[in-house]
């Protein structure tokens, strides 16, 4: 008989408890903004108490930052890969983008999490910034080591970088998160090739 230790049963309902916050917190933050969540409302929705809450989250902010952290991590992952990114350059830079953007539009989630930031932004200004530096800021370093090497012969790696994530994440939000698609229409397949040709033709 295999005989499962207290500390790893404790361990094992402990991930399953931040879990269960976690999509309560999103299911929350979603509905009543950020201003309009607390703690109280986050336990409900996660059908915990408010101790348990406490116990792994410090305070709504640290919970957002967290909620956010998981959701980036994920979606770099699914973008990225685990290993640098190799490969022949107009392969890989399309390949990026369409995953970028496949992400970033059919996730309703996603969409719906942006507004919320984007809205709050202005009277919490601290939300924005955890956004750029969790969720921007490594996408951003992860293309700019890939643009930097030699090869690619790009002057500004790190502007091209910026470059490439500005335009992905402006189509996202005029197409989908501003309802902008029937205004100024425009096919994915057409953005990522104007990019994918103009950074390789900067580097020929």
């Amino acid at each position: 008989m295999v005989r499962i230790k207290a500390d790893e049963v404790d361990r094992d309902n402990s991930v399953d408890k931040v879990e269960q916050i976690l999509q309560g917190a999103m299911q929350e933050f979603l509905q009543h903004g950020y201003a309009g969540t607390s703690m109280d409302r986050v336990a409900v929705a996660a059908g915990v108490s408010k101790a348990t809450v406490y116990s792994h989250f410090q305070d709504k902010e640290g919970l957002f930052k967290v909620l956010l952290e998981q959701l980036t991590s994920k979606k770099n992952s699914s973008i990225f890969g685990t290993e640098p990114i190799q490969g022949e350059p107009v392969a890989i830079l399309h390949q990026v983008a369409t995953k970028a953007l496949e992400q970033m539009l059919n996730d309703k989630e996603h969409s719906a999490f942006m507004r919320v930031l984007i809205g709050e932004s202005g009277r919490f200004p601290e939300l924005a910034q955890i956004c750029v530096r969790v969720m921007i800021k490594p996408v951003a370093q992860t293309l700019t080591h890939y643009l930097a090497a030699p090869e690619l012969n790009i002057p500004d790696p790190e502007a091209t970088a910026r470059i490439l994530l500005g335009a992905l994440v402006h189509f996202h939000i005029t197409q989908n998160v501003m309802h902008g698609k029937d205004i100024v229409p425009m096919e994915s397949d057409r953005l990522i090739d104007a990019l994918t040709h103009l950074i390789t033709k900067c580097a020929d």
